[in-house]
């Protein structure tokens, strides 16, 4: 199956701090490990309250469809004035750029034929943002993308459920916060790489577009692995194809294994 040896190689190798390294130089990663802590805890914040954005734009919005917007475009604006201002543009430029990515993840989706409509398609978009985590040169451990959509096979049932019961005020829903606060803990992880990334001097302004659109691409490329996994579930069976994708993910070398 090429495309789920294409799916096993985008979800077990993207890296943002790797793309980012090859972007700026090793700069990069030495200012995310030296980064203040209150960058890191603003990171932290400004991750959840973007996903919560997203998680109002997935229930009210994404199974009307609509025009698309040219979502690469407007995260580079949003990128460019993050940026300008620095760090302190985190909080208000990060939930309109995770939002469009929403959009384009949704899009994704889309040909990868999810049903929109579905409220379990919309936590699995915004599950997209929980992949791809690790850092540069980090190996990723036995299991990889497997092992994390397990983790949170429960939350999202969970949330799903919730949502599509018709549960009122679905955002502040326990079963939804406990959703997203699985989520966000890894997307931080990344918000933070890109805030030390749009910190270095090297990148200034300008730069703070070109991080955007590598922070769009990457989770980009992650959904269309995740949703082509999917898609071959839906057709050959779960069982079958976790089986391929674990042989693959070995035979490849991709997955590190635990010290004893």
């Amino acid at each position: 199956m090429q495309a789920l040896e294409a799916a096993v190689a985008a979800l077990e190798r993207t890296s943002f701090a790797r793309r980012m390294s090859q972007l700026a130089g090793k700069q990069i990663g030495f200012a995310g490990k030296v980064m203040p802590e209150k960058w890191r805890r603003a990171s932290a914040i400004a991750a959840r309250r973007a996903l919560e954005a997203a998680l109002r734009f997935a229930i009210g919005s994404l199974k009307n469809g609509g025009p698309s917007l040219p979502h690469r475009q407007l995260a580079g604006l949003c990128g460019a004035v993050g940026g300008a201002a620095g760090g302190a543009a985190l909080a208000l430029e990060l939930p309109v750029s995770t939002t469009l990515m929403l959009r384009a993840i949704a899009d994704i989706a889309r040909t990868e034929g999810e049903d929109l409509s579905d409220p379990a398609v919309s936590f699995a978009c915004l599950e997209v943002f929980a992949l791809g985590g690790h850092g540069e040169g980090e190996g990723v451990f036995e299991g990889g993308y497997l092992a994390l959509r397990g983790i949170l096979a429960k939350s999202v049932s969970g949330a799903t459920s919730y949502v599509a019961a018709g549960g009122v005020a679905a955002e502040s829903a326990p079963v939804v916060t406990r959703f997203i606060a699985r989520i966000s803990s890894r997307f931080g992880v990344v918000v933070t790489q890109k805030t030390a990334a749009q910190a270095a001097p090297i990148l200034g302004a300008l730069g703070g577009a070109v991080v955007n659109l590598a922070f769009m691409e990457h989770f980009e490329t992650l959904a269309r692995g995740h949703f082509t996994v999917r898609r071959l579930e839906r057709a050959y069976g779960e069982y079958e194809v976790r089986s391929e994708y674990v042989r693959i993910a070995r035979e490849a070398g991709y997955w590190a294994k635990a010290s004893a």
